[in-house]
């Protein structure tokens, strides 16, 4: 009889387990009750967030995949496979392996499908600067993506982070994967035909990692917790050589299915590829490759070590297989064969620990959760613009807010990164969006990570949707058609009811702006119990987003090229100053509303900007977001390094607030600059999408100017802008 405090160790409930006696019609072996333990928790079940997700809308403007572990789109005969998946609490708890670990294994899910990986991003948060273990944490996790991603070969060509104090107990670490396959050689997760082999490829197997999904991933924080010894430990040699095998071994013909041993390790791979090949599998435990002695069944089940893979292998040809990883010093070794009885039957040392339906394994349970609006909403979003003191002095106030973490150049950490590894990357970190070429065509592939988390803590649906909607702003400032997303969903614990309606939301709004701008949810992760004894995390529902450009010749950036441009502003400033980093860093307030979102202007938006730089008019296009359009015109002034180019803005229109004008983050607005003689058709363009369109300036040299009716309220040499701007996050970290 297994005592409750077993199962509760493992995060079963009691009623669980007793559908667990009730499914197996008797007790469960230690060994059963780990594998439905990790197959049954939120990590990997999806239990509280599965109803939720069906919203998510599979189809869109290109031809999608979808598959057990990745998905993507059809590129003319290519498949363009990309995904994201959090790796938060290893990463709070040791912040260098856990974010190795969650590269090495958001890589695994892109070439276990069949694809080279081609380009990785990240989206991580942290708490504030001030606080010295958030320095260790961020120093470690950067280092942990360099080391890593480094050494496989694979460029890291983007992301964003932020900071605020909601992440102080607990960072995020969102990493995405893009890779590149033959489409008719994309390869699924799932075990076929009776009495083929399966295959256990990679690193020995050892006690790191034990419980990382269920024990780690799916509770939060506690007071003086200690739960590194469930951290995962990885090795990018190993992997770099796992890459190069696997590819090879896919070429052979003769690997029917293959999946990465991620989260609940064996249990894993062993019920869901039998699952998704409506068959069977007996594996033998003893031919498990061990890095320790004397380790039980359970653990064996349970192992979260890294760089290993499953493969179900056509009878036969297990030689042909296992000869091309020796070949690449890995390990291979046949553990088991396709049965077709629809059972995981797990043996060691002579006998049967496990025998289970693999469907009882995957069809994990579905909780409808209670939900309820946070009670400090109505308060929080009450917004009085009379008690906001107007600026003194607008050029400090830009200043701040370059100089501040969140919108600070993260130089400092993309520079630590290889981003021109492979020789694909065109546009580096540091714009819009990074952009890689396909190799063979004109075309490219443009990616972005977005996410506003204070909009979403205000107003969880809009906040959704400004995450989409910036995300393919992003995207179509870098003359990228928006094609398809993958999400990361970071909230606190689901049990709690307000802590579930910020995810609710967030998801309806997802699908709402997915659905209409047409883009496909192919992929994603949800990551719940992101809170320490003191709060919960903001709500971030992380958006990775791939565009398409169609000829990489024209693929913009956001900085001014040259003096004499025009500049000008597709879109409209509003009097709405709510969640903006003006109102957090000018007056510590995070208040009011987050801002509004039209979906049918910004589509209108990125239809005619998309339109402008596809036929060449444009010299560069930027997005305004946080900070507002006085950060974005600093941005197109110092972005970059080599050449700034300056800006005399003189055509706003101030009909309120000059600070809502310079620092609001209204929607839907986009700064270009153009030669003059383009300037006719770009206005013709976007009377067409009926686009708010303005020209507010020219470009200059050295300064940024910017007048309300003749008088000047911003003036700044670029180069002081450039400091504050470039210099500010080493010096806080340091």
């Amino acid at each position: 009889m297994i005592k409750p405090h077993v199962y509760h160790s493992l995060g079963l409930c009691d009623q669980e387990y007793q559908s667990i006696v009730d499914i197996l019609g008797r007790e469960p072996s230690n060994t059963e009750l780990a594998m439905f333990s990790v197959e049954w928790s939120e990590h990997c079940g999806y239990t509280r967030s599965r109803k939720w997700l069906k919203l998510l809308p599979k189809k869109g403007k290109y031809r999608n995949l979808l598959s057990e572990d990745s998905g993507g789109i059809i590129v003319d005969d290519l498949a363009v496979i990309f995904k994201m998946e959090s790796h938060n609490h290893p990463s709070q708890v040791e912040p260098k392996q856990g974010a190795a670990t969650g590269v090495g294994g958001i890589i695994r899910d892109i070439f276990t499908a069949g694809a080279r990986p081609v380009a990785s991003l990240n989206s991580l948060r942290f708490g504030q600067l001030t606080k010295p273990y958030n320095r260790y944490l961020l120093k470690g996790v950067v280092d942990g993506i360099q080391s890593y991603g480094n050494c496989l070969g694979v460029p890291t060509i983007g992301g964003e982070i932020y900071f605020d104090k909601s992440y102080n107990g607990n960072c995020l670490v969102n990493a995405m994967s893009i890779g590149i396959a033959k489409k008719d050689k994309v390869v699924r997760a799932r075990a076929k035909g009776n009495g083929n082999a399966i295959i256990y490829a990679g690193a020995s197997t050892g006690r790191d990692g034990i419980g990382g999904c269920s024990v780690l991933a799916s509770k939060e924080f506690k007071e003086g917790e200690e739960k590194r010894p469930a951290v995962q430990i990885g090795d990018p040699f190993t992997e770099k050589c796992l890459i190069e095998a696997t590819l090879e071994a896919l070429n052979t013909g003769y690997v029917l299915g293959l999946k990465d041993m991620g989260a609940a390790g064996l249990t894993c791979c062993t019920s869901e590829m039998a699952q998704a090949g409506d068959s069977g599998m007996e594996i033998e435990l003893e031919r498990v490759p061990k890095k320790e002695k004397d380790m039980q069944a359970w653990e064996l089940m349970m192992s979260e070590s890294q760089e290993r893979m499953l493969l179900c292998v056509e009878k036969g040809k297990e030689k042909t297989i296992k000869d091309i990883f020796a070949k690449w010093d890995l390990q291979a070794s046949v553990i088991g064969r396709v049965t077709d009885d629809g059972r995981v039957r797990i043996k060691y040392k002579g006998n049967v620990v496990a025998d289970i339906r693999a469907r009882a394994l995957t069809d994990s349970p579905i909780y409808d959760m209670p939900y309820k609006k946070p009670a400090y909403l109505d308060k929080l979003n009450k917004l009085d613009l009379s008690k906001i003191p107007l600026p003194q002095d607008c050029n400090k106030v830009l200043l701040k807010l370059l100089s501040s973490p969140s919108l600070c150049s993260k130089k400092w950490v993309y520079e630590q990164y290889d981003h021109m590894v492979q020789t694909n990357t065109v546009v580096l970190p540091g714009s819009d969006a990074a952009v890689i070429r396909l190799k063979g065509k004109n075309k490219a592939i443009a990616a972005t990570t977005d996410c506003n988390s204070r909009y979403c803590y205000l107003n969880p649906y809009r906040g959704a949707q400004i995450a989409v909607a910036e995300a393919a702003r992003n995207l179509v400032c870098s003359g990228a058609q928006p094609a398809a997303v993958t999400d990361c969903l970071n909230f606190g614990n689901p049990e709690k009811a307000d802590r579930f309606w910020q995810f609710k939301n967030c998801v309806q709004g997802i699908a709402r702006a997915c659905r209409f701008l047409r883009l496909p949810v192919v992929s994603g992760n949800v990551s719940f119990y992101n809170e320490s004894p003191k709060e919960a995390i903001y709500p971030t529902p992380t958006i990775g987003m791939i565009g398409i450009i169609d000829d990489v010749k024209l693929a913009c950036t956001q900085y001014f090229k040259k003096e004499d441009d025009v500049v000008i502003l597709l879109g409209l400033c509003r009097a709405e100053l709510g969640g903006t980093e003006y109102l957090k860093i000018a007056h510590k307030k995070v208040r009011g509303d987050a801002p509004a979102l039209d979906l049918r202007r910004e589509q209108a938006l990125q239809r005619a900007t998309l339109e402008a730089i596809r036929k060449g008019l444009v010299s560069s296009a930027h997005d305004c977001s946080e900070g507002g359009l006085a950060v974005a015109l600093a941005e197109c002034c110092i972005s970059d390094r080599e050449n700034m180019v300056g800006a005399v803005i003189d055509g706003l229109t101030f009909n309120s607030r000059s600070d809502a004008v310079l620092f609001g983050e209204s929607q839907s607005r986009v700064i270009i600059s153009c030669e003059k003689k383009n300037v006719p058709k770009i206005k013709t363009i976007a009377a067409k999408s009926k686009v708010p369109f303005r020209v507010i300036g020219k470009t200059c040299a050295e300064r940024l100017k910017i007048s309300r009716r003749d008088k000047v309220i911003v003036d700044l040499p670029c180069q002081m802008m450039s400091t504050a701007w470039s210099d500010s996050l080493e010096k806080m970290i340091f």
